[in-house]
């Protein structure tokens, strides 16, 4: 039996990039998926084609996560769409890098409304629904500079820092109800966002890994199918980092 038989799992941005990899991934173990992106264009429609093709249900939804009102809709239309919400990933997110000096109010907002309220908008959302079930696992994608910081990054460090505080509180609320919380944080994984910069800031970031390489969408996929499955059913309120070593 697959490991996510039955299941239904809701991934925020995973139009692509890691938050398509965690939706392919849990296809593969037999779960339903829906996934919410900004629009649903071309590239939405592909990805859900590419879920659809494991044999399971797959359904992309508009939605600006950062919205309270939306994210609430697309979790009203998940479950009359799927009948329920059994994993919840708060996948999506934003930077906009800029040293403190020259960081002005809106790239602080904006990083952190899409990062972080996101995340509070649909856990607010989905927490009636798993508490009826009395199950259910929440997944809050952070980041290594969550925990370590970063120059030039104070807004996203800052919102990632908070998507674990919020998984580390939000496991000690719904843990009683059989709700578990955790984080991933991934290090530096090849997507089109890493791929955007310089070859010189790539090679540097290299450096700073014990195994000498980027990580891959998939490494971080595997990670979350781990959180998401029985495989950790007595796993709740941790951050995993996903980062060859980087933050060691």
């Amino acid at each position: 039996m697959k490991l996510l038989e039955g299941k239904t799992a809701l991934v925020t941005g995973a139009a692509r990039g890691i938050g398509k990899a965690i939706a392919l991934k849990f296809a593969s173990e037999g779960a339903n998926v829906a996934f919410t992106d900004l629009v649903i264009d071309e590239n939405a429609k592909n990805t859900e084609a590419e879920i659809a093709a494991y044999g399971v249900k797959a359904k992309g939804y508009a939605s600006n996560a950062a919205n309270f009102e939306e994210a609430h809709a697309v979790v009203e239309e998940v479950q009359k769409d799927f009948g329920g919400i059994d994993i919840l990933v708060n996948n999506a997110g934003i930077t906009r890098d800029g040293l403190m000096l020259r960081m002005s109010e809106q790239q602080w907002d904006a990083v952190v409304t899409v990062n972080l309220k996101s995340a509070f908008n649909f856990i607010h959302a989905v927490t009636p629904v798993m508490m009826k079930q009395k199950s259910g696992s929440i997944i809050n994608m952070a980041s290594v500079v969550g925990i370590s910081g970063n120059a030039s990054q104070a807004n996203y460090s800052a919102s990632k820092a908070g998507m674990i505080g919020l998984a580390k509180s939000i496991a000690k609320e719904l843990g009683p109800r059989n709700i578990r919380a955790n984080a991933i944080a991934p290090g530096f994984i090849i997507t089109d966002m890493t791929a955007a910069l310089p070859e010189k800031v790539r090679e540097e970031w290299e450096k700073q890994i014990p195994l000498r390489r980027g990580g891959q969408p998939e490494d971080v996929a595997k990670v979350a199918l781990f959180l998401a499955s029985d495989l950790s059913s007595y796993v709740t309120g941790q951050v995993i980092p996903v980062c060859g070593g980087m933050n060691t």
